[in-house]
């Protein structure tokens, strides 16, 4: 089973202002949502997995190796991660030449390659595309084509960086299903959110970050249970937990579905 640790991880930009203070976490199998408000530090501990940027003090630990001995490319081998903005990570001219960058970098033959990118484009549905120039995409597509780049590297972690943003219904239906995919394959699959109803219908687990510090960790229903406690974090829970809040149901339910079906029994 894959997992990360992160072992009393302190991190500061500056003397002044410590971002992360003493983080404990160790991440599994189980999809999992960083949520939080700007500033809470999600960002800073994303690019702390990534190697990105390295801890003042504390260990992270990738299926137990210390990542500060492994380079960022080395790293890249194992860690995926798709920007908030795929104008940010799309550069080459045609679909499938994007998809195919990562694992020919990671040092798979040009067939090998391309199969792994033709996999992927048929798991976002965009195999029909190949020949296209990303830039000729709608941005909800050009999302796609970046989250397909990092599927076909096949790393053993994923993040994610704000999902949904860009995407109408049928969007999120597709990376919900996407993430799930992954998850059914054994990858860590990571996620930052603001979307609390996209984070309810997808994840096992939520994270809350506030001031640098773990605010709640749990399966989702018992994070979004604590309306009191979200609070602390500017957070609202997501649309049906609210609604079961305000009708004064001692429980709560995540999605419509769960709610419609707990009414058709006490009808």
């Amino acid at each position: 089973m894959n997992t990360i640790e992160m072992k009393d991880i302190h991190f500061s930009y500056t003397e002044k202002e410590e971002i992360l203070k003493g983080i404990n976490i160790t991440i599994d199998e189980r999809s999992t949502a960083i949520i939080g408000q700007n500033g809470a530090g999600k960002t800073t501990f994303v690019k702390l997995l990534k190697g990105l940027l390295r801890p003042n003090s504390g260990k992270i630990l990738l299926n137990g190796t210390d990542i500060a001995d492994m380079t960022v490319a080395a790293l890249a081998k194992d860690i995926g991660l798709i920007f908030q903005n795929p104008n940010d990570q799309i550069f080459k001219n045609t679909v499938l030449s994007e998809v195919m960058f990562g694992p020919l970098q990671m040092g798979m033959s040009k067939a090998q390659a391309e199969e792994s990118a033709r996999k992927a484009l048929e798991m976002v549905g965009l195999m029909n595309m190949e020949k296209i120039n990303p830039y000729d995409l709608g941005l909800s597509d050009r999302k796609l084509v970046s989250i397909a780049a990092i599927v076909a590297m096949d790393t053993k972690v994923i993040i994610f960086d704000e999902p949904t943003i860009a995407q109408d219904y049928m969007g999120k239906e597709r990376i919900k299903k996407i993430m799930k995919d992954l998850r059914a394959q054994g990858k860590i699959v990571i996620s930052i959110l603001h979307d609390m109803d996209f984070v309810a219908e997808t994840f096992e687990r939520a994270i809350v970050f506030a001031k640098g510090n773990v605010l709640l960790d749990g399966d989702v229903k018992t994070v979004f249970s604590q309306k009191d406690v979200l609070e602390e974090a500017y957070l609202e829970q997501p649309s049906t937990a609210k609604l079961c809040h305000e009708l004064g149901y001692g429980e709560i339910f995540l999605t419509p579905e769960e709610f419609i079906a707990m009414k058709q029994k006490e009808a």
